[in-house]
């Protein structure tokens, strides 16, 4: 997921949805750069309570080995991983795009079945926790947000633009043609899976037919019970600190009291189309 993330002009408290560019602009734009995006089929089934809650990440014996050789050698992982061998490949492919940069790979050897799996980096937005160091507060509410950014309920590819900041607080790589490229201010995602404090998604846009459509969820009539175990939080703006310099983007967003570190997403418009024609 060499992505560069986004969330054009979702501002500040105050700000409202967003304005879609003409087609005109974006024809006439010329590419600047080669698009980061993530090509996404995290399903919502990969975040069940199977997958990322209670029996994931908390207990896989990465959150304090991280995703070194030893981590990953480690007989924590080997259990957790041979519980649910596919869904946990998925797991680990999103998890290590996450946190890993690109050029980078982390490796597993199951002893009972001599298979081998290797999964590549991306964003490396966990720069400690990549190199074996215990997830810090930061790298645990950034990589949830990120896996989070990754779920799609319809379990469809989908390349996206995700926009925010690592752990560390460098901004996601993006270029103008990339926000015009992907105009749809999709979602803003956050939450904690590692201490389950919740998993969060807000939107930055209107209603389309009485209903939210994003990839992770959709809300009709207010109801969201469909979507667990993420939980709709409401407009981004509403909850959410601007961050125009990783983005445009969100910093963090408070819910329910607590504050998060939050990254955004965005779709291409024709891609949005076809999810929420699906999903109605």
């Amino acid at each position: 997921m060499l992505c560069a993330a986004v969330l054009l002009l979702v501002g500040a408290p105050g700000c409202g949805p967003e304005e879609f560019p003409k087609e005109s602009e974006e024809g006439a734009l010329e590419s600047q750069s080669q698009e980061l995006v993530s090509d996404n089929g995290f399903t919502l089934n990969g975040l069940s309570a199977n997958g990322l809650s209670a029996n994931g990440l908390s207990f896989n014996g990465l959150s304090f080995n991280g995703l070194s050789a030893n981590g990953l050698a480690s007989a924590e992982f080997a259990s957790w991983f041979a519980q649910d061998p596919i869904l946990s490949t998925m797991v680990m492919t999103y998890l290590v795009r996450c946190a890993v940069p690109a050029g980078q790979s982390r490796s597993y050897t199951d002893a009972e079945t001599g298979q081998s799996y290797s999964w590549n980096g991306a964003l490396g937005l966990t720069p400690g926790w990549s190199n074996g160091q215990p997830a810090s507060f930061a790298e645990q509410q950034v990589l949830t947000a990120c896996l989070l950014a990754h779920v799609n309920q319809a379990g469809a590819n989908l390349n996206i633009s995700v926009l925010g900041r690592s752990a560390v607080g460098q901004p996601i790589p993006f270029t103008p043609h990339e926000l015009l490229s992907y105009p749809v201010q999709e979602a803003c995602f956050f939450g904690n899976l590692f201490t389950q404090q919740g998993l969060f998604f807000g939107v930055d846009r209107l209603p389309l037919n009485g209903a939210i459509h994003t990839r992770a969820c959709t809300v009709s009539g207010g109801s969201d019970s469909s979507c667990a175990p993420i939980e709709y939080a409401g407009s981004c703006w509403q909850h959410c600190q601007a961050d125009l310099l990783a983005g445009p983007s969100y910093k963090t967003c408070t819910y329910n009291g607590v504050t998060y570190r939050a990254l955004s997403t965005r779709m291409r418009r024709q891609d949005f189309k076809l999810l929420a024609s699906a999903l109605e």
